[in-house]
């Protein structure tokens, strides 16, 4: 038989109390006598007491946690240790705040079907545009939210990185060691109609490559430029390269727009027998703990990841406590190119 969980009244009954003030003690303890609350505690510690979670909620329309709502199902997000990075940001606000976490993948599929269903006081999206269904239900429902890796828009708070900047510098390092055959392995973006559809920073990163070639009188639409998109995954990176190497002009250079694609590009590579960088150079954007470790260590373009998602969260912290009004809560942060052993100068045709 299942044993009847300990109520608040009979903390009350066996502490001669009444439940008011048992009530007090764990929501609102400083108009207890110092005496009457630690009776009260430590007979609610012998019954095996704890509040009810869900009447809590309901009391105070509060769940002290926040949501993480994510563009892909937890097997595909936990896969790439990007994310462990930016959850080690949110954690240290969480940790520090008082709140916990709750991961919010796709629910049947639906990301606006998961909102409804995630008990959290606000939500840090991730990768998704400012009028996407998603962000337009958080609206309506009043819930706060703050953009990571979207588009900046007056009033709504947000946190991105210049992903132009960082690809820029490299195309243009690459353009200098010679490259003119250059292969870019986007994520996927599941836009019709190629790059000029683009948004976030898929389209921040490709308008930095862009920039760079037209330094070189060059552009996408060039001989020996080509751009695929692949998923954004360790085997999405070694589908590109297979795909690349089957064609009867090589790229001398591959482009990835995230490292755990590059690390894919190396993984392939290196199973068939192709040296990097003797034969093509590699590089990425991320700078994961895998980049530096790498054979050969991965050329990158390093972003604040675990900053990112601390500022994240300390603006939804901020954003649920409406507190410091006058605060911008937007951030831009900055990258750097970290040039490693996997890119070189082009090859000397045999």
């Amino acid at each position: 038989m299942k044993p009847r969980r300990v109520t608040m009244q009979d903390v009350a009954d066996k502490a001669q109390v009444s439940k008011t003030a048992v009530s007090m003690a764990f929501n609102d303890n400083a108009r207890l006598s110092e005496a009457t609350l630690k009776l009260i505690m430590a007979t609610a510690a012998e019954l095996g007491y704890s509040q009810d979670p869900a009447a809590r909620m309901l009391r105070t329309r509060r769940t002290n946690s926040l949501g993480l709502l994510l563009p892909q199902q937890l097997d595909k997000v936990l896969e790439n240790p990007y994310y462990s990075q930016f959850l080690q940001g949110i954690g240290q606000t969480c940790q520090r705040e008082g709140y916990t976490l709750l991961l919010a993948p796709p629910l049947r599929g639906s990301m606006l079907k998961t909102i409804p269903y995630a008990a959290v006081d606000g939500f840090i999206v991730s990768g998704l545009e400012y009028d996407r269904g998603e962000v337009s239900a958080l609206r309506q429902r009043g819930i706060p939210f703050v953009l990571v890796d979207s588009e900046l828009h007056d009033g709504v708070p947000s946190v991105e990185i210049d992903d132009s900047e960082g690809i820029e510098q490299l195309v243009r390092h690459l353009l200098d060691l010679g490259h003119r055959r250059i292969a870019i392995l986007a994520f996927e973006t599941g836009i019709e109609g190629g790059y000029r559809n683009w948004r976030g920073p898929v389209l921040r990163r490709m308008q930095g490559a862009i920039a760079a070639l037209d330094a070189y009188g060059l552009a996408p639409e060039s001989d020996g430029i080509s751009v695929l998109e692949v998923p954004c995954t360790r085997q999405g990176g070694v589908r590109g390269f297979h795909d690349l190497w089957a064609r009867d002009e090589r790229p001398t250079a591959i482009v990835s727009f995230s490292d755990i694609i590059a690390l894919g590009v190396l993984d392939a590579a290196r199973d068939a027998g192709v040296s990097v960088p003797g034969e093509v150079s590699v590089s990425g954007f991320d700078d994961l703990a895998e980049a530096g470790w790498a054979m050969p260590s991965l050329t990158t373009v390093r972003q604040p990841i675990e900053s990112k998602g601390r500022l994240a969260a300390e603006f939804l912290v901020e954003a649920i406590s409406a507190e410091d009004t006058s605060r911008e809560h937007q951030q831009r942060l900055h990258t750097t190119v970290l040039l490693r052993d996997s890119t070189g100068p082009v090859p000397v045709p045999r």
